[in-house]
């Protein structure tokens, strides 16, 4: 086996993790279709995707370890004579185990933490509408209040597709925008500032950011909401 048989393995790898990520992406808004329908965040059928989630998370942990144990042992390999290929498959396996191990509570994969959350937060707004007892002017309050709220990415001037949102200073971006952002700046080793006027997050980090599935959701309704119109 030669090294260079293993990079095409790794990129189907690594496509079957965007393929993933997608799926937990369509179980995320499933679930809040139940939430929005049955007002409850305790249902069999939540029962039932949140366990789905832990399962994608748990495939998704497992080629991410192997796909970084690969990487990084071939890389050691192309540095050592040619009978240190004979040992490959042991150090993989080894380096392997030592990832899993460290990244072993899948309740912390963080499309599991934003699953969770968002379906909190749906909840959270469901009652606070009810208790405003505001059944007949329903789909007029939500028009109005996300009219009022920013749906704009300050980096690209137009409405946010995936939203997400800095932990640390709590504005929003859209991913592939503020993601694109950061690596560029990474390239040039210079840190990111947050872009929103007046902000004093000088150094906007990947592992900052956090995706909002209510914002997205948010924004869905008030384009179907614009095309009824």
């Amino acid at each position: 086996m030669s090294l260079s048989s293993i990079q095409p393995t790794l990129s189907t790898l690594k496509t079957c993790q965007v393929d993933i990520g997608t799926g937990m992406d369509i179980v995320s808004d499933v679930a809040l279709d139940l939430v929005e329908a049955q007002g409850t965040d305790d249902s069999p059928g939540l029962r039932k995707l949140d366990q789905m989630m832990l399962e994608c998370a748990t495939l998704d942990r497992e080629i991410n370890c192997f796909v970084e144990a690969v990487e990084q042992m071939t890389a050691r390999v192309r540095h050592e004579p040619p009978h240190a290929m004979f040992t490959l498959l042991d150090s993989v396996k080894g380096r392997f185990a030592e990832l899993m191990e460290e990244d072993a509570d899948i309740q912390r994969h963080s499309k599991v933490v934003a699953f969770r959350d968002s379906i909190r937060k749906s909840v959270s707004q469901g009652n606070q509408m009810a208790a405003a007892n505001v059944e007949e002017e329903l789909d007029e309050d939500i028009a109005v209040t996300q009219s009022q709220t920013n749906f704009t990415c300050p980096l690209t001037q137009v409405e946010m597709v995936n939203p997400v949102k800095n932990k640390k200073c709590r504005h929003y971006y859209d991913r592939e925008a503020v993601l694109d952002m950061i690596k560029t700046k990474q390239n040039n080793k210079k840190k990111f500032r947050c872009p929103v006027v007046g902000c004093g997050n000088t150094d906007v980090k990947q592992s900052d950011l956090e995706l909002d599935l209510v914002m997205k959701r948010m924004i869905q309704n008030c384009k179907k909401q614009s095309g009824n119109n």
